[in-house]
């Protein structure tokens, strides 16, 4: 992640701490350098959040993928298995990977900053919450099997976060497998399994 001119203050401010905490550690990090990276000063970054810990609290609620997800949920789905999954796959894996440096700090400091782990944990609660809805109103429409939705909905999520965690997309770990590949083989596999 990187700055811009066009961002507000408090992206700028944002952005550079996910840049540098993710280099140097929480810890290794202070509020004067995110604000040097940001072009600000510390007064700034203080007026506006308070301290470094609201700062990246911060940064986890504004960009991670619960707003967007939500939105895809609410927008674009067409009610059809396959395409919804892929749909909601891509999304994200998109959104995932946009983050990756943010991902990686709530996986680091999750254990050594008091309510970090609550906090980061919320984005994928609210997730299975929204697609084991889906999963209910796919059932109710005929769509799906009778299944345990939130089984299902969990493990739709662990198979795209174990390949986010695995970077597919790098093509370093498996570099005969494309991240596509596997969304589209993961995707026909749950929609073989589930479909009526």
């Amino acid at each position: 992640m990187s700055t811009s001119n066009n961002l507000s203050n408090n992206d700028k401010l944002l952005l550079a701490a996910i840049d540098l905490m993710a280099e140097k550690g929480y810890n290794g990090v202070s509020t004067q350098e995110i604000a040097t990276v940001a072009g600000l000063s510390e007064k700034t970054l203080f007026r506006r959040f308070g301290s470094k810990l609201n700062l990246l609290e911060t940064a986890f609620d504004r960009f991670h993928y619960a707003e967007e997800m939500t939105k895809l949920f609410n927008e674009q789905l067409v009610w059809d298995l396959q395409t919804d999954l892929l749909l909601i796959s891509r999304t994200y894996h998109e959104v995932m990977n946009r983050n990756r440096k943010m991902i990686m700090i709530s996986i680091k400091e999750e254990g050594n900053l008091p309510g970090l782990r609550e906090r980061t944990q919320k984005h994928p609660r609210q997730l299975l919450d929204i697609l084991t809805n889906y999963f209910m109103v796919m059932y109710e429409k005929g769509k799906l099997i009778q299944t345990n939705p939130e089984l299902q909905a969990l493990s739709f999520m662990m198979l795209n976060f174990g390949a986010f965690m695995n970077n597919l997309d790098s093509n370093d770990n498996f570099p005969n497998v494309s991240l596509e590949t596997f969304i589209i083989e993961s995707v026909q596999t749950f929609t073989r399994a589930l479909t009526p």
